[in-house]
């Protein structure tokens, strides 16, 4: 007998670099920009509190979101096998169980470390988490419907890792103008989450998978995204002039005023053009959300 023949043993372990491709580490960077943004708006100097900001980078980014991914592909692995059979769980190099056994293995690292840091960082951990697995799994499954689905990771995207970043060196509660910015952010990237469901807008259909394009069309889908983008950073605009901030109010007008441009040049082939206002307009958003974090990270009380 050939060793061609022979039958390729089944494999017990998982890849390394599969494991890498299953937490998907491209990802991280939305959260950990958000917590960036956090750790700035504390208004604590960072040198000094390496620990915790090296711990809450890890918890933000590999843990919970790398997390959140390994769960989305455990609960997708059916669909996956039809579609991208070359993904880690389908293709065998992240074998049997293993899928399953990492979501839940960095879902208590990520709660043991979170605890660790503080109460009030294990209480964002465990909502992140908790939403993390209600996006992919059933019976919840918010990934099945656009309304929810995007507000659940605007919210562990943007919101949570922000609050994460200030809570850790505050070491308490952030304070009001921290939780509205980040709040705020969290709701505009409810609308940049629309973005990604123009470039499947047939399939969803077919898959009953109930996108905001599903079932506003893809012209409401474009209204809704540009004012749900655009109305958080006219508040936040508004707050940080309350707040004696008018050259960060000017700054993120200023940022807001060329999305308003782009968004025009979108919504004109909104299919085609999705992932290039994700990578122009988008951009300018995040920059917007620095430049808040650096307006409150003065104001009296932090």
């Amino acid at each position: 007998m050939t060793s061609e023949a022979l039958p390729r043993p089944r494999r017990a372990w998982p890849q390394p670099a599969a494991v890498l491709e299953l937490f998907k580490p491209i990802t991280w960077f939305a959260p950990m920009w958000a917590l960036a943004c956090g750790v700035v708006s504390s208004g604590r100097p960072v040198l000094e509190n390496i620990g915790l900001v090296l711990g809450a980078i890890v918890l933000a980014g590999p843990l919970v979101c790398g997390t959140s991914q390994v769960v989305n592909d455990w609960f997708d692995r059916h669909v996956d096998a039809i579609n991208e059979p070359h993904r880690p769980i389908p293709s065998g190099r992240v074998p049997g169980q293993w899928g399953l056994g990492l979501a839940i293995g960095g879902t208590i690292a990520a709660l043991v470390l979170a605890a660790i840091l503080g109460p009030w960082i294990l209480v964002a951990g465990i909502l992140g988490l908790c939403l993390a697995w209600a996006y992919s799994a059933p019976p919840f499954r918010l990934k099945g419907n656009g309304w929810f689905g995007n507000a659940a990771v605007g919210l562990c995207y943007e919101g949570l890792p922000w609050f994460t970043g200030a809570g850790v060196l505050l070491g308490q509660l952030p304070p009001v103008p921290i939780l509205a910015l980040a709040g705020l952010y969290s709701l505009g990237a409810h609308g940049i989450m629309i973005l990604n469901d123009f470039k499947a807008v047939e399939g969803d259909r077919e898959m009953n998978v109930r996108s905001i394009p599903v079932q506003l069309g893809v012209a409401g889908a474009v209204r809704l995204a540009c004012v749900v983008m655009a109305v958080p950073q006219v508040v936040a605009i508004g707050l940080l002039w309350s707040w004696d901030r008018g050259p960060h109010a000017a700054v993120v007008g200023g940022l807001l005023l060329v999305q308003l441009l782009l968004m025009r040049r979108w919504a004109a082939r909104p299919k085609q053009r999705a992932a290039w206002y994700n990578a122009t307009g988008t951009t300018l958003f995040v920059l917007g959300m620095m430049v808040g974090a650096q307006a409150v990270r003065t104001l009296n009380g932090i």
